[in-house]
């Protein structure tokens, strides 16, 4: 699998309206009883089935299958986490897959408007995964200033240079600089 995978899906929401009024026992075969449940207590439910049904497409696109190898439409589901933001919950096949692409989570977005409901996810690898306590080391730290340091000395002679008609001052040199900043930056 790459890096991250991407997934996106839009539902019409009187499309599911629709399928939910004709279909009682859609909600039943698609959704668990925690979403159902969380459906149905909105003003609006069918909204809440949209983007739930939208999620599932969106993780299975940024898995890189869709519903097919075996992937069925119980394998993917949402919950909320304690602050209501809304959670992939793989099972099944789905989960296997995951597993194998070395996908550690999958992050999810929903939204709606009166008429379209929309999911975004993304499959996160380890490899994808921001290193936050990563620190660098002391020569690169080191490396890093010596090279801002420089940029700042080749701005100030650009200035001065500007200012005396092209040659540096007397006494100035260019060179020194250059040869510290490349030692310490070899090092790295």
């Amino acid at each position: 699998m790459a890096l991250a995978g991407v997934g996106v899906d839009i539902v019409s929401i009187e499309r599911m309206s629709r399928v939910l009024e004709r279909t009682p026992s859609f909600a039943t075969r698609v959704f668990t009883d925690e979403e159902r449940a969380y459906c149905e207590s909105c003003a609006r439910p069918a909204e809440h089935y949209a983007c739930r049904f939208a999620a599932r497409e969106a993780v299975l696109k940024a898995l890189g299958t869709g519903f097919s190898d075996g992937v069925g439409v119980s394998d993917v589901s949402v919950t909320r986490d304690r602050m209501g933001r809304p959670e992939a919950v793989l099972s099944g096949r789905a989960i296997e897959v995951a597993r194998q692409a070395g996908v550690e989570e999958v992050a999810i977005s929903l939204s709606f408007t009166n008429e379209m409901a929309v999911a975004n996810a993304v499959a996160v690898t380890r490899e994808s995964r921001p290193k936050l306590d990563e620190k660098p080391t002391p020569a690169e730290e080191l490396a890093s200033s010596f090279r801002e340091a420089r940029s700042i000395i080749d701005e100030l002679e650009r200035v001065q240079t500007k200012s005396t008609g092209g040659a540096p001052e007397e006494g100035a040199s260019v060179d020194e600089g250059s040869a510290v900043a490349e030692s310490v930056g070899s090092e790295s």
